[in-house]
């Protein structure tokens, strides 16, 4: 029990990181700005499907967390590349 409550208490403060990085992006506009927009919005039906399909197929709430984790810790990495 206590697992599942500190791997979402992660992933509320991890994508914060990806909030600020992306709020930066969108901030400079441009292409850059509208791609992130247009990516941010296909992660998070892609990442909402990937996840009813999870809990569908028998998964836990666990292992959803842990793959937005993933999600999360990919885009920080890419959001954080000059």
């Amino acid at each position: 029990m206590f697992e599942a409550w500190y791997a979402t208490a992660m992933l509320a403060l991890e994508a914060q990181k990806v909030v600020e990085l992306r709020l930066v992006r969108l901030a400079w506009g441009g292409v850059d700005g509208q791609m992130e927009a247009q990516r941010m919005v296909n992660e998070k039906i892609g990442a909402a499907i990937e996840a009813t399909g999870t809990l569908l197929a028998g998964g836990s709430p666990e292992r959803v967390i842990d793959r937005y984790r993933e999600h999360v810790r990919d885009n920080v990495r890419r959001l954080s590349l000059p």
